[in-house]
């Protein structure tokens, strides 16, 4: 069977995972046909996946969260593959521009990202928990296509793009960009801030030289994403993308963007055992990782 994989809109950074994800599991098990297919993001996959229209789709953990828990809409009955990384939200000026804090940003033109992409509602939730609505504070723009993000800034059309997770095309753009760029984080206190609020999302540092020029830690706040799978997934497809996955770190020919994708990180972070996949499970199992 080939297996239909959801990512979101080109230039962003769940293509760019998506591909990686392919080859990775490619590398291990050849007889396994994954077909990635760009999509408007997390928002669309879920209910795509709900309507069997995808059979696993790549999804950022604020929209796992909603989905699952039922917030805004009924609850999902989807299952965790494997975790995918962690995303630490934060905005990408241009070096010589006057912002520094999120309050100079306050008012400004900020180009969010695509409408369908978690990382928008990843920014809902962060400036919601400094007491501030990233619709109404700022001058909001929504994205038809990720990848135009830093052309706006670059330009002058926006005064940031918001983004998040390492390797992040769009911040990698700008950090290529002539004049370089700088990063924008809620400082020690407003984390502590979001999180008391928002008590699903974590900490998370971006690690210095995720992106050219980036010679320090980031502190911010983010959650995991997840590949999730399609209700009635078959067992033995999700077993062997989870042994796949672990083949191919074993071996060393997993790709650099599935660095976080391991199947100890999916057992730390995902949200509930009973979430796995039964497949994931089984083999979760084998390896040792569950009794």
């Amino acid at each position: 069977m080939k297996v239909r994989l959801g990512t979101a809109t080109p230039g962003g950074g769940f293509p760019v995972y998506g591909a990686a994800f392919v080859e990775g599991v490619r590398a291990a098990d050849p007889g396994l046909e994954i077909e990635a297919i760009n999509t408007k993001g997390s928002t669309e996959n879920v209910p795509m996946l709900e309507a069997g229209t995808l059979d696993i789709a790549l999804v950022q953990g604020e929209v796992v969260h909603e989905s699952m828990q039922g917030i805004g809409r009924a609850p999902a009955d989807l299952r965790v593959l494997t975790a995918m990384y962690p995303t630490a939200g934060m905005f990408v000026v241009k070096a010589d521009s006057a912002y520094r804090t999120i309050a100079d940003l306050k008012g400004k033109p900020i180009a969010w990202g695509a409408q369908g992409s978690g990382l928008v509602i990843l920014g809902r939730y962060a400036m919601d928990g400094l007491g501030l609505d990233a619709a109404k504070d700022f001058q909001p723009i929504y994205l038809e296509r990720a990848g135009d993000g830093p052309a706006m800034v670059l330009d002058g059309r926006a005064a940031a793009l918001w983004g998040g997770g390492a390797g992040w095309p769009g911040f990698t753009t700008m950090s290529n960009a002539p004049g370089g760029a700088r990063f924008v984080a809620p400082d020690e206190d407003q984390i502590a801030h979001i999180l008391v609020k928002h008590k699903f999302l974590k900490p998370v540092t971006q690690r210095a030289g995720s992106f050219p020029g980036q010679t320090s830690d980031i502190q911010s706040v983010g959650s995991w994403s997840f590949v999730l799978a399609r209700p009635g997934l078959d067992e033995a497809v999700a077993y062997r993308i989870a042994k796949a996955l672990h083949a191919a770190h074993a071996a060393g020919t997993a790709p650099k963007q599935l660095a976080d994708t391991t199947a100890a990180n999916t057992i730390a972070v995902v949200p509930g055992r009973e979430r796995l996949h039964p497949g994931v499970a089984r083999f979760y199992r084998e390896i040792g990782l569950l009794t």
